[in-house]
């Protein structure tokens, strides 16, 4: 299922490598957040809510 999704980077993807995909076609259609390693595309992902995801934005533009 996820190999059909588009993946978006982050817009911090400039920071050395240590980049964040998401899915937002997906989210917007199920209220699903994806979110993977972009360095690792076939790896695992994380579905998160999207109280879930807000917060992980939060804590990205904290550190």
């Amino acid at each position: 299922m996820t190999d059909s999704l588009r993946w978006v980077k982050s817009s911090y993807s400039n920071n050395g490598g240590q980049c964040i995909e998401w899915a937002p076609e997906h989210a917007a259609a199920t209220g699903e957040f994806l979110v993977r390693d972009s360095k690792d595309p076939n790896g695992p992902h994380l579905a998160l809510s999207r109280q879930g995801f807000a917060g992980l934005v939060e804590f990205a533009k904290s550190h």
